[in-house]
């Protein structure tokens, strides 16, 4: 039993909680598949895990100016790796969880009870800040209960505070199917939530050398109607979405948090975890942009200053790849996530560096930095990838790399970015036409449901076909071809010239000739591009400008 928590015992925390989280890989992915079968949390946390043992496989012995104690650097190179082997959402807020508490406790003489505490409550502050609209009955939840059960524990004995924050966590996840309709829809517990538990859980048997005698998490259950309703995106308010890098010490990046939470929505503001003046990334939804830019104007010096205009619909032209590829302006590059072998080459066509799917941080930062361009735009194509492609742009920033991140969310998105990049343009500017292409491409995928769950078009069974715009289900039906043509008719029915259509590597032959000539009967002025994309889960991906 361990009085404090020491250098050896952070490498053993990490090595344990790497194979707990190994052992229940599987069951944390299965939690979050509603009604999809693309989950992948347990898969990104243990390779977000195996990151942070990689960097721990450093020599502990020596230590740095900045990391004045041997646990302060471990902690420091633990959180470290966790940055650069981040993936998704679940690996990116681990990976602030982790540095927040390595700042908290990185100088303290030890490690005892009141300051791991301390350091479950930084780490909460820092989970939450990396988050643009903080949602409950998710990963922050869990570590926010672990740190009040630790600060009302009140104490220095190390093991009882480990236990009651590990003991109230599980408590707190399996609440959240109460708080989250999506889990309360599908019968699930939260399944970053479930990892965090397991890694509290392995703490605890480092420091105590016994396994908890609780459970960390109930196995998936049936639940009741979901106590609240969360709205998941930023007001339709607000027209602008402003963004810039920030040079100002912590104090003054308060007030200003606390002026654009004033002026609009979808607010988040992350720094680098420098203790005094450190870089921020700054990011809001709002009207005003000048009042945006002038606040960070009045907190220190915000650079990288980028705005896109929501309302704004630009017509792209056709979003297929030419005879030949276009000359990328020297100095100029745009990296690109793609999961099938049909997308990538469509986006090597358009003189994109390709990525395979589901990248970590330190594999863009890598693509980035190979492109040897001082200008790089990057297309995530994925919801879950966008935090990680945000990381590496910071990462860049440092390495004198000026890195733009358009927030693509699907693969017909950034075809309709890249067909609009003009060399002509400034590097700002032509980032800006890009996200309003991507911004003005609707996108639908369809699919096979995995499991009974209740969407928000109806309830659905195994292998009923699933048809979601902009990542929502809006149709369930029993044969593909006919749910594909009835959610092209729908999304065509508000508008459109062009629809991108790619066909997935478990796709029927002739699905997308026959989508095309639904199409060219039903639209007749309507232009039509189909490729093979060979992604998996989605037999079609449809993209309307």
């Amino acid at each position: 039993m361990l009085d404090t928590l020491d250098a050896a015992a952070v490498r053993r925390w990490c090595a344990g909680g790497l194979a707990a989280l190994k052992r229940h890989q599987s069951e944390i992915d299965d939690l979050n598949v509603y009604p999809v079968p693309d989950g992948d949390t347990g898969t990104n946390l243990v390779l977000t895990l195996t990151s942070a043992q990689q960097a721990l496989a450093m020599d502990l012995e020596t230590l740095p100016g900045d990391a004045p104690t041997p646990h302060g650097h471990a902690l420091r190179l633990m959180a470290r790796g966790a940055l650069l082997g981040a993936r998704g959402n679940s690996g990116v807020i681990l990976s602030q969880i982790l540095r927040g508490f390595a700042d908290a406790v990185a100088a303290a003489p030890a490690v005892r009870g009141r300051e791991l505490a301390a350091a479950l409550r930084h780490a909460t502050t820092a989970a939450y800040a990396a988050v643009a609209t903080p949602v409950e009955g998710t990963l922050l939840t869990v570590v926010a209960a672990a740190a009040g059960a630790a600060e009302r524990a009140d104490s220095d004995d190390l093991r009882a505070v480990a236990r009651a924050a590990a003991h109230e966590a599980g408590h707190a996840l399996n609440r959240t199917p109460e708080q989250l309709p999506a889990l309360a829809r599908a019968g699930v517990v939260d399944a970053g939530g479930r990892g965090l538990c397991l890694l509290l859980d392995a703490l605890v048997e480092v420091i105590t050398g016994e396994r908890p005698e609780h459970p960390a998490a109930a196995p998936p259950r049936p639940v009741g109607p979901p106590a609240t309703a969360v709205r998941e995106t930023g007001s339709e308010a607000y027209a602008y979405e402003v963004q810039y890098l920030l040079d100002a010490e912590p104090a003054a990046v308060q007030r200003l948090r606390e002026e654009l939470a004033g002026l609009g929505d979808s607010l988040v503001v992350v720094g680098d975890g420098v203790a005094s003046a450190g870089t921020w990334n700054v990011h809001v939804h709002v009207n005003d942009v000048g009042a945006a830019i002038e606040a960070g104007v009045v907190a220190g010096r915000p650079h990288r200053i980028t705005v896109t205009r929501f309302a704004d619909q630009v017509g792209p032209g056709p979003a297929g790849p030419p005879d030949e590829a276009p000359t990328v302006p020297a100095g100029r590059a745009a990296v690109v996530v793609a999961a099938g072998a049909g997308i990538a080459e469509l986006f090597a066509g358009e003189g994109a560096t390709v990525v395979p799917g589901n990248p970590s941080t330190g594999e863009l930062l890598d693509a980035i930095r190979a492109t040897g361009a001082a200008w790089v735009v990057v297309l995530p194509n994925e919801p879950n990838t966008q935090a990680v492609a945000s990381n590496a742009a910071k990462e860049a920033h440092r390495l004198g790399v000026k890195v733009s991140v358009v927030p693509t969310r699907s693969p017909v998105q950034a075809l309709a970015a890249l067909a609009v990049r003009d060399p002509g343009r400034r590097f700002e500017d032509d980032v800006i036409a890009m996200a309003e292409a991507a911004g003005a491409c609707r996108y639908a995928e369809v699919c096979h449901a995995s499991r009974e769950a209740l969407t928000v078009a109806g309830p659905c069974r195994p292998g009923d076909v699933l048809a979601l715009v902009d990542g929502e289900v809006h149709l369930i039906g029993s044969d593909l071809l006919d749910t594909c043509t009835a959610v092209v008719d729908r999304m065509l029915g508000g508008g459109g010239e062009l629809v991108t259509l790619l066909s997935g590597a478990d796709a029927p032959a002739g699905l997308t000739d026959a989508v095309r000539d639904h199409v060219t009967r039903a639209w007749p002025f309507v232009e039509v591009h189909a490729y093979p994309g060979g992604q998996p889960y989605y037999p079609l991906l449809v993209g309307v400008e």
